[in-house]
């Protein structure tokens, strides 16, 4: 399998990386501690255990209190989580890997139990109609809060500092987690942003938000150490809505993106079957990579021959994997010594310890025993 496409270095102005094998965001809610602090024994073995991957993307990690929205997931806020993940950095590097870490706001995704009884913040008060994963267990969202002009700005300025603690963390880079119903996402879609100022109705006016912090970021860090997630077709999930206006709105901004100097821009593939909705687009890779002239990542269910197929045929540069990885933490050596992928355990994806999250075995290991 050295042949491979994905065990093929990879070089751009902005990244090198000794191969085109990304570990995605996952949320694994193992910070269990009052600070959500990262751990050396549980986060730091986590991603030392994976740093053979090109690149590894951490979980997302929320750039304030007002941006939490789940159980146990850590924070880049704080002095104490910045020495955190200074212990996870270390032993990465050390390994040789590299790593960015996703910075998160959920928006409306959240829930009061998180803010002290105080609504979560969105761009409109529409309720998603969803669920937030609490201390108590999953919970019905509420109908959140407008933000205010002063709350879009003092968020602006949380994403800023995060960014700052990021480079003091040791990270290679950051990624703004502007996908999958979350913060930046309801700002672009229709159906939960239905502003009448600067931030909401034009797409110009909706993509607005994102590019101010983008902006605001490329002030304080080199900007070709950012990158950038979007989930075009997502629908019916996290209370997002695909309408005529929506592949529009990643076309605009996608575009718009080739006039700053970023790591990558990461794409999903739909989560579910969009065939047969109005206005999706099926085949993201395909669709965006002419729009888009820098390096490009592609996720979601890819397996080994698909993603060979994806970086061959020209249509993505990286490709990340998520759940595999959660399971073989050697899944780069797994592709190229075409050893079978070991399953993962749902049931433990967000549960406390290292059961499910350090405890998977090597290749190696399980052939020696």
């Amino acid at each position: 399998m050295k042949d491979n496409a994905l065990l093929q270095p990879y070089h751009s102005k902005n990244l090198s990386l000794k191969n085109r094998i990304v570990m995605a965001p996952m949320t694994r809610s193992r910070a269990v501690n009052e600070e959500r602090v990262p751990t050396n024994d549980l986060q730091g073995l986590y991603y030392e255990q994976r740093a053979s991957a090109g690149l590894i993307i951490t979980e997302g990690s929320q750039v304030s209190e007002a941006a939490v929205g789940y159980v146990n997931t850590p924070g880049i806020y704080s002095k104490a989580q910045v020495e955190g993940w200074k212990l996870v950095t270390k032993r990465v590097h050390d390994k040789g890997g590299k790593i960015f870490i996703q910075l998160w706001h959920v928006g409306r995704m959240s829930h009061p139990d998180f803010h002290r009884g105080e609504l979560p913040l969105a761009p409109s008060a529409i309720n998603p109609n969803s669920q937030s994963f609490t201390p108590e267990g999953f919970k019905d969202t509420v109908t959140p809060k407008e933000m205010t002009k002063f709350e879009i700005e003092d968020t602006i300025n949380d994403f800023m500092n995060a960014a700052t603690n990021a480079m003091e963390a040791g990270f290679d880079g950051v990624e703004i987690h502007s996908s999958n119903g979350y913060l930046f996402h309801q700002f672009f879609n229709g159906t939960s942003n239905v502003r009448t100022d600067e931030y909401g109705g034009s797409i110009e006016n909706r993509a607005r938000f994102f590019f101010e912090v983008l902006d605001a970021m490329s002030e304080v860090i080199p900007q070709e150490k950012i990158g950038v997630r979007f989930n075009p077709s997502l629908h019916n999930l996290f209370g997002i809505t695909l309408d005529k206006d929506t592949i529009p709105t990643f076309e605009y901004i996608i575009k718009k993106l080739n006039d700053y100097n970023l790591a990558y821009v990461h794409l999903s593939e739909p989560f579910t079957d969009v065939s047969e909705v109005p206005y999706a687009v099926t085949d993201i890779a395909k669709h965006f990579r002419p729009l888009y002239h820098g390096t490009l990542m592609i996720n979601n269910q890819f397996t080994t021959e698909t993603g060979h197929e994806v970086i061959s045929s020209g249509d993505a540069d990286l490709v990340a994997f998520g759940k595999p990885f959660i399971s073989n933490p050697d899944l780069v050596e797994r592709i190229e010594q075409d050893i079978e992928w070991a399953q993962w355990d749902q049931d433990t994806f967000y549960t406390p310890g290292e059961k499910g999250y350090t405890d998977y075995a090597s290749a190696k290991v399980e052939q020696s025993s």
